[in-house]
């Protein structure tokens, strides 16, 4: 309807009487009736919605905008922002409100304002709210986003919703669509379909064109703030516009009704799916600054909603009458206070306002400041931020809700850690009155997991949640599993699980398949578990047991028929770090990692599990694959580091460290977990090498020289002489030493190992040091209890018995109890020294050395000497030193070291390059011999070529026997990559050389049809030309028809080429000598050039790591000549004849290898970890110490001061500008009152008082020269 105002043809509604339809023209249909928007405004679907995209300074932006109508339900908007537009759910509300003209902000505040904001809805995931248009605090909002967007350190979107009138809107023509306007539809009565259920009408009906049923109508707007007029423009930084129409036009507030039910409805919004966080609803917090009527209306309807508002102090009008008033109670905010404070803040718009209005201002005021909860006023001279303030502010209202006590404390941590706000938990949450039990604390810790938050995680660990007692129950940990974020470990769980419900059954499996079948299980499932008693009794053997077995402290790995539930242990901070480390979360894994209290295994096993996961998942995903990878070098350096230092402070327990089974990594220990998770840095560690060698040298010293352990295999009775050192001899004197020190030096010298062998509670390090400065200072130990809280005089008996092993009750020192439980080592006998040289590993490797060359050279004589029609006694010597050789292959495949089984040691036989040739060799002298053993002369032959061909690959073998040199050994790694290298050089060689061949082959020769002369000439003399063997027959000046055969009858000559009638080739010279000299050119000079490069580049990439390379691979010949039998070829038939009838007889089994699988006693365990627990934390400290020395921390450190001062300085030279103002604002007062006083002089005034004294000479001077004149002037003045 067209309801004429008092404007000439202008509507009620605003708009021109041009742009209404003839309906609404028309007086008759609406004679008598007053304008109604509810009554006389159409609405019918939108024409404006889609992509709105603006130009400015930092390139195009692009955002989304629809047209609704007032009347739309937020179920239908809050749909269309989810769905349609494809958002997120906020975990927080942020609604911005105040001044919508442009208002002036102090530059610190301002700075506050925008950097808070920003931070909060970054980290937070919020949407913030504001009016939508370029002005006011919509302006500074939207500069804030566009500072964040200049940055570069987009962590995620800042979703920013601009809800304004569109009746305001500057060029709002151009958002609307042609194309869905029709003639009938005037453009006033246009409104939206907004509801998301009309749009998605659209969207399924396919008589709709594409682009509009998705919204995608594109429009280019640009700000134009000098022809906007009454109008405003939208914000171009702001992301999603909500443009309210209801039907009139420049009418300001309309959006406010629809803006309000909005927030309403989101803040009804649950905030999370899962369910502690059901009961939680999406915050929402008001957020003042400036501000007039429009304002205090939303701010009283905000807080009758519960909604907590924050009211920025300095930002001018309504924000600064509230800060004023914020602070004292009710009886005192009058009606005259806040006329006095709107006059002061308003200044001229103060005059506009009416007694009423400052009536309802006061009482609307008043409402306000009766609920302190929920309001914050933000000072601009506070130490905390803006984000702080807003999100203290939410957390102060929900402490006053209907919840109450420990209820509404897990809430406020629910907001937080959903806000991923470590800090406002740390300040707000967890403080000194509020005291959390562990188990309250179980869900929050459970979410912090789940939800990737490990600075939430660290925070709960300090506060008091137990790792042991959460993930007691295998109920948590399977449900941890099942909330593991999709990765590739999960993916393989789902596909072992085959749809059944993820288990730790099917974690074990999958687990024990990253690490190795010769780990134990992890797990075992509930229907094999031993109750809880006989789980405690057979991990561990007695000590009865253990004395009773032939090596001590050394035992096999058990049989794979034995109950695993005997070897399985429950180990909760374990299970945290795996859960994490499959997953490759980094972080969760080093706050796992740190909590392990057997920290190397459990690095050098995750490097495995990453490494193996890494070549799985190498097809699927190539940088998920290369983040593992990274991760396992990481744990690499991570168990170097703590290695490193275990071994500064004490070699001989860092060495026991490396082979003592780890119980809760499958029974494996640590160096056999470098060894399969390949760590070359952690193998080629100094302290593991020392190690190696020691097992190496067996029972002898490793201070004996090679010469004298040499002379001593030739000449045994020398070990009789003390010619040789043997370990056992260094024993006895070490524990003669160290008998001859007083028990109780140990207080005075080496204190120190007091804090070593201590068990791992940091409150028992504390103790145990204040003990010993109070024995040295001679205090009593009644004065302990002032520093030790629990301390009364005497060792409280909740303390670990291990602390009794170092301080009696009268607090004296005693021995370290490992030290004390070893015996007095006993002399070796005569027998025990012989045995001692001759198993030792070295002296096997020498024999074995001694007589492989013995081989051949006896392979040697036979093929050139003695190869008769019937076997010599060298050829039978020959086959019975063979023989021995394969039955030892054959013990090595078998031979079980590490209890892997049959198969995966068959893998590993293979996977050996020396094996591969062993096994090559033996093969082709069983050919060879089965072709020997014929009677034709010709069978004969044929295996004595084969013979000699395994006498090439016998002497290539023996380079093996080079690898432990440490100056041949890594020689022998770099010709083995330069093979690879040459295998696909030869790849590309053979095309050219082919090429070449056969091209020159069918222009010369026509028709040959011998096949040895084809190969000859197509591939033999083009691979000799690389060498320089140029041929002659491709120039006719050196033809010779005599070194050819024109038919080619003749087998010893080629066939000529094709002659002419002269007897000359009639090929084209020119073309074959062209042809040669182009494959010179890339065969001898590009190629021949490419290999060396190849070359040059392998030998400068493995030189590097060559030492490394070959201190790895020195691990595994160790390992070999250890469990090799004593007795060499030949003669070490005699040992496998032993071995079979020792293995055919029942018998119990031999305790083996014990310097590569050690079993610790109970006892000795706990000190050990406690120990290696301890040197992970000055490892750790010292980490953090060198890390803040580095320079990219101290430039941050640097950074951060400059800002701080930064900000004093600014706010320094605020204070300045300020007083400069004052300063002249009294100059200016100054003047006036001069020019007040010179009138008064001038009509004959005087002042009946003395004239008040001045700081200014100048004023002083003239106050003395004018004294009767100014006391007349104030006399009057007052009158």
């Amino acid at each position: 309807m067209f309801y004429k105002e008092e404007r000439e043809g202008i509507c009620k509604c605003g708009y021109p009487k041009i742009q209404h339809c003839d309906e609404a023209i028309k007086p008759e249909d609406y004679a008598g009736e007053q304008w109604d928007k509810h009554r006389h405004v159409k609405e019918t679907s939108t024409d404006a919605f889609g992509n709105i995209s603006f130009a400015g300074l930092l390139g195009q932006k692009t955002g989304k905008y629809v047209r609704v109508s007032s009347d739309t339900t937020c179920e239908s908007l809050y749909q269309l922002i989810t769905k349609q537009w494809d958002l997120r759910s906020p975990n927080l509300l942020i609604s911005v409100t105040g001044g919508a003209k442009n208002f002036y902000m102090k530059n610190h505040l301002k700075e506050k304002f925008r950097r808070g904001l920003i931070k909060v809805a970054q980290t937070t995931g919020a949407w913030i709210l504001t009016g939508g248009t370029h002005a006011g605090v919509m302006k500074h909002v939207g500069k804030a986003v566009r500072d964040y967007s200049s940055s570069g350190f987009k962590e995620r979107q800042i979703v920013v919703i601009g809800v304004a009138p569109w009746g305001v809107i500057h060029n709002r023509g151009k958002l609307i669509n042609p194309e869905k306007c029709t003639k009938n539809t005037p453009k006033v009565l246009t409104d939206e379909a907004t509801s998301s259920q009309e749009l998605s009408v659209q969207k399924e009906d396919d008589t709709q064109p594409k682009e509009t049923s998705q919204g995608c109508f594109p429009v280019d707007y640009s700000l134009d703030e000098l022809g906007q007029g009454r109008l405003c423009c939208l914000d171009i930084n702001h992301t999603h516009f909500l443009l309210v129409d209801d039907g009139t036009h420049g009418n300001y507030g309309v959006e406010i009704e629809l803006r309000t039910r909005l927030e309403r409805h989101i803040s009804q919004q649950s905030l999370g799916k899962r369910e502690n966080l059901r009961g939680v609803k999406i915050p929402v917090v008001c957020v003042v600054l400036d501000g007039g009527p429009g304002t205090l209306n939303t701010m009283y309807n905000s807080m009758l909603n519960n909604t907590p508002c924050v009211v920025l102090e300095g930002s001018g009008r309504l924000a600064d009458v509230i800060a004023q008033v914020a602070a004292l109670p009710v009886s005192k905010v009058t009606l005259v206070l806040i006329s006095k404070l709107l006059k002061k803040f308003f200044a001229k718009e103060y005059k506009s306002f009416t007694e009423v209005q400052v009536i309802e201002w006061t009482k609307k005021i008043q409402d306000i400041i009766r609920k302190p909860h929920l309001l914050t006023v933000f000072r601009i001279d506070e130490d905390k931020n803006v984000d702080v303030a807003i999100l203290q502010a939410l957390l102060k209202a929900s402490r006053s809700d209907e919840h109450a006590g420990r209820q509404s404390w897990k809430k406020q941590l629910e907001l937080a850690m959903v806000w991923n706000r470590v800090d406002i938990a740390e300040s707000e949450i967890f403080t000194e009155e509020n005291q959390w039990k562990s188990r309250d604390l179980y869900s929050a810790m459970f979410s912090a997991l789940v939800g990737d938050k490990p600075e939430f995680v660290r925070l709960l660990l300090g506060n008091g949640v137990c790792v042991r007692e959460f993930l007691k129950e295998e109920e948590m940990l399977c449900e941890l599993y099942a909330e593991q974020p999709a990765c590739f470990f999960r993916r393989k769980l789902e596909k072992r699980a085959k749809g059944d419900k993820i288990t730790l059954t099917h974690v074990s499996e999958e687990v024990r398949h990253l690490l190795g079948s010769f780990t134990q299980p992890l797990y075992v499932s509930s229907r094999d578990k031993k109750t809880k008693d006989d789980v405690r009794l057979t991990i561990r053997p007695c000590h009865r047991c253990i004395s009773q077995v032939p090596s001590k402290g050394s035992m096999d790995l058990p049989s794979s028929g034995e109950d695993p539930t005997t070897l399985t242990v429950s180990d909760p901070k374990r299970d945290l770090f795996l859960w994490a480390v499959v997953q490759n979360n980094r972080e969760l894994a080093e706050i796992g990692w740190e909590q392990c209290r057997d920290c190397i295994a459990a690095a050098l096993a995750a490097s495995k599990i990453l490494r193996k996961l890494a070549q799985e998942s190498k097809e699927d995903d190539s940088e998920e694959a290369k983040k593992m990878r990274e991760l396992a070098n990481h744990y690499e350096k991570q168990a170097i580091g703590v290695f490193s230092e275990c071994h500064s402070w004490d070699a001989q327990r860092a060495q026991r460290l490396l082979t003592r089974i780890s119980p809760s990594w499958g029974r494996s220990t640590c160096l056999w977990l470098a060894f399969e998770a390949d760590d070359k840095r952690f193998v080629a560690h100094s302290g593991v090498q020392a190690l190696l060698t020691q097992i190496w040298c067996g029972e002898l010293s490793v201070e004996n020289t090679h010469w004298k352990i040499l002379l001593c295999m030739i000449f045994f009775p020398l070990i009789y002489t003390g010619f040789l050192i043997f370990r056992r001899d260094e024993d006895i004197q070490r524990w003669a030493e160290r008998t001859k020190k007083q028990p109780c030096a140990m207080c005075h010298v080496c204190s120190p190992a007091v804090i070593i062998y201590s068990p791992p509670s940091r409150t028992i390090f504390i103790i145990a040091i204040i003990i010993i400065l109070h024995r040295r200072s001679g205090l009593s130990s009644a004065s302990l209890s002032c520093q030790v809280p629990f301390f009364s005089g005497h060792i409280p008996p909740s303390l670990s018995p291990p602390l009794t092993c170092f301080l009696n009750k009268d607090f004296t020192c005693v021995s370290d109890p490992l030290q004390e439980s070893e015996p007095e080592p006993e002399p070796l006998n005569c027998s025990s020294r012989l045995m001692s040289l001759y198993t030792s590993p070295q002296v096997k490797f020498y024999w074995n050395i001694v007589s492989y060359f013995g081989f051949l050279w006896l392979f040697a004589v036979v093929l050139m000497i003695d190869f008769q029609t019937f076997p010599s006694w060298r050829e039978l010597l020959l086959y019975v030193w063979l023989i021995s050789l394969v039955c030892e292959e054959v013990r090595q495949l078998y031979h079980d070291f590490d209890g892997s089984g049959f198969r995966r040691k068959a893998k590993m036989y293979i996977r050996d390059l020396w094996n591969i040739l062993d096994v090559l060799s033996i093969m082709l002298f069983i050919a060879g011999l089965a072709c020997r053993l014929q009677a034709s002369r010709t069978v004969l032959y044929v295996g004595k070529v084969i013979f000699c061909f395994d006498f090439i690959i016998f002497c290539l073998r023996s380079m093996a026997i080079f690898t432990i040199s440490r100056h041949l050994g890594p020689k022998i790694i770099i010709v083995r990559r330069m093979m690879m290298d040459l295998f696909f050089f030869m790849f590309l060689l053979s095309i050219w050389v082919v090429a070449y061949g056969v091209a020159k082959q069918g222009i010369m020769i026509e028709n040959e049809e011998r096949l040895n002369w084809i190969v000859r000439g197509a591939v033999y003399d083009p691979y000799l030309i690389i060498f320089g063997n140029f041929p002659t027959n491709i120039d006719n000046t050196q033809f010779d028809i005599s070194s050819c055969h024109v038919n080619g009858s003749e087998p010893l000559k080629p066939k000529c080429p094709v002659l002419n009638d002269d007897n000359l080739p009639m090929f084209p010279e020119w073309l074959t000598i062209i042809m040669l000299c182009v494959y010179l050119l890339f065969a001898n000079i590009l190629l021949l050039n490419l290999l060396i490069a190849i070359f040059n580049y392998t030998f400068q990439q493995v030189q590097d790591n060559t030492d490394t390379i070959w201190k790895f691979q020195r691990y595994e010949l160790i390992k070999e000549y250890h469990s090799r039998p004593a007795l060499p070829p030949p003669f070490i038939l005699l040992s496998h004849l032993i071995l079979f009838i020792r293995g055919v007889l029942p018998r119990s089994p031999s305790q083996r290898h014990k310097h590569f699988r050690q079993e610790l006693e109970q006892n000795k365990e706990k000190e050990m970890l406690s120990w290696e627990a301890f040197m992970k934390d000055n490892y750790l400290a010292s980490t953090r110490q060198e890390k803040s020395q580095t320079v990219e921390h101290r430039i941050q450190d640097t950074a951060e001061k400059v800002g701080a001062m930064s900000e004093l300085l600014e706010r320094e030279q605020e204070m300045v500008s300020a007083k400069m103002a004052k300063r002249e604002q009294v100059s200016e007062c100054a003047k006036a009152l001069r020019w007040i006083i010179d009138e008064l002089k001038s009509q004959g005034c005087k002042s009946k008082m003395q004239p008040p004294l001045m700081n200014d000479e100048e004023s002083s001077g003239q106050e003395t020269e004018d004294k009767p004149a100014r006391r007349t002037s104030a006399s009057k003045s007052r009158k």
